[in-house]
């Protein structure tokens, strides 16, 4: 009897194998006829045996599943990550037919994801570069334009997802480029070395060499960092930066993310500390030096925010937000002199003390008329700066630059 049953599961072994075998043909079949359907049927229909199947037949199996959901390039979005899922399952004797249909996977989706984000079809071209990072994923730049895409079209949960794999991976983005110098225009331009070699044996450019770009890294955290806030998820945003920081602590657009971060929070005084760290990274940034002359008046230290808008002006003399605030910080102090002048009564002393004030915010009127008429230089349609101007013109009995000021606005219908 136990010979009996042997022999009968041998057998029985025997038919299931050959039929696996006949099944794949037929879907083989299938798919040199371009019938992509029957194919997929007949696959699904073979699943449920995959787990009990030869390892030889299983690879021919995932290579038809491939096949068939790539459909020679017209399957749809999902039916290609199938076919990528499946060809990378496919191993032994099919490499050739595997890399073969990356190979034109690859071609197809570097254009139309490309074609797609120059034609602002941003989300599009995330699922493009996704999937190219997936048939390619030692080429981390693909994920890195799978987030780029997602983060300009508004698709922050794939941004997010995507940033963070590339953290996780390590990516700075950092790579050589061969450069040289376009004759014509004058400009650096980077391409691969071959490309490089041939224009400038050509004579179209010259002064060929070899830099390393910047890292990305920045603006990879700069950007989970806005992210997250916009999420509401502020302390991931700021462990994100300061975990960037550690591993590049020099870097100032790190430091101004950190900055603004706490600033957001409420915490001006490690802002102030930062800011003043990324300036001395970069003494000239009149950006940097502005933020610190807001903060600074909003903590009530007006000398030190007038030293920082001067600094501002000086490195960029048509600055007109810095020229706005100094003339704001300068009038301000108008208000401590109308409370005193108010509170005065009729004696002597009180009326000598009063035109001791009137000449002061005389004083202070004429300090804060250049930096007005430095921003309405700039700005000829600024209403509020021009009528700022009307009033002050009138109290220092500027006649002839108030009627000026009249016309402007006049002009403008205000």
């Amino acid at each position: 009897m136990k010979k009996q049953v042997i022999v009968a599961l041998a057998l029985a072994f025997s038919v299931f194998t050959f039929a696996q075998k006949k099944e794949l043909k037929t879907v083989e079949k299938a798919i040199k006829n371009n019938d992509f359907s029957v194919a997929k049927s007949l696959l699904g229909q073979l699943e449920p045996m995959l787990p009990d199947m030869e390892d030889k037949y299983k690879d021919k199996y995932y290579l038809l599943k491939g096949q068939a959901f790539y459909a020679n390039g017209t399957g749809s979005d999902e039916d290609i990550d199938i076919a990528i899922d499946n060809l990378d399952n496919a191993k032994g004797s099919y490499k050739v037919e595997v890399e073969k249909i990356k190979q034109n996977l690859i071609n197809t989706l570097l254009t139309e994801s490309n074609n797609q984000y120059q034609s602002a079809q941003y989300l599009e071209a995330v699922n493009g570069f996704e999937k190219l990072y997936k048939l390619i994923p030692s080429d981390t730049t693909y994920l890195y334009y799978a987030a780029s895409s997602a983060v300009t079209g508004k698709d922050y949960d794939s941004a997010v997802k995507n940033y963070e794999k590339l953290l996780e991976l390590g990516y700075t983005g950092i790579e050589k480029q061969y450069v040289a110098t376009n004759v014509e225009t004058g400009e650096v331009e980077a391409f691969s070395k071959s490309q490089r070699n041939l224009f400038v044996k050509a004579g179209s450019h010259i002064k060929p060499s070899v830099r390393v770009s910047k890292s990305k890294r920045g603006e990879i955290v700069k950007n989970l960092a806005f992210i997250y806030l916009n999420n509401g998820e502020s302390d991931k945003a700021l462990k994100a930066v300061q975990a960037a920081r550690e591993m590049d602590p020099t870097d100032s657009n790190l430091i101004l993310s950190e900055a603004n971060l706490h600033y957001k929070n409420g915490d001006k005084e490690t802002y102030k500390k930062l800011i003043e760290e990324a300036i001395q990274l970069d003494p000239n940034n009149t950006d940097l030096i502005f933020n610190l002359g807001v903060v600074s008046a909003e903590n009530g230290e007006i000398e030190k925010a007038k030293e920082y808008y001067t600094k501002v002006i000086s490195l960029e003399p048509e600055n007109v937000n810095a020229q706005t605030n100094m003339a704001a910080l300068i009038l301000g102090e108008e208000n401590a002199l109308i409370e005193e002048m108010n509170g005065l009564g009729t004696s002597n002393a009180d009326n000598i003390r009063y035109d001791e004030l009137k000449e002061q915010r005389t004083k202070l009127y004429h300090s804060a008329v250049p930096y007005l008429e430095s921003v309405l230089e700039v700005e000829p349609e600024n209403v509020q700066v021009a009528k700022t101007l009307l009033n002050i013109y009138g109290a220092i009995g500027e006649t002839e630059k108030e009627n000026a000021i009249k016309e402007l606005l006049n002009s403008t219908g205000n």
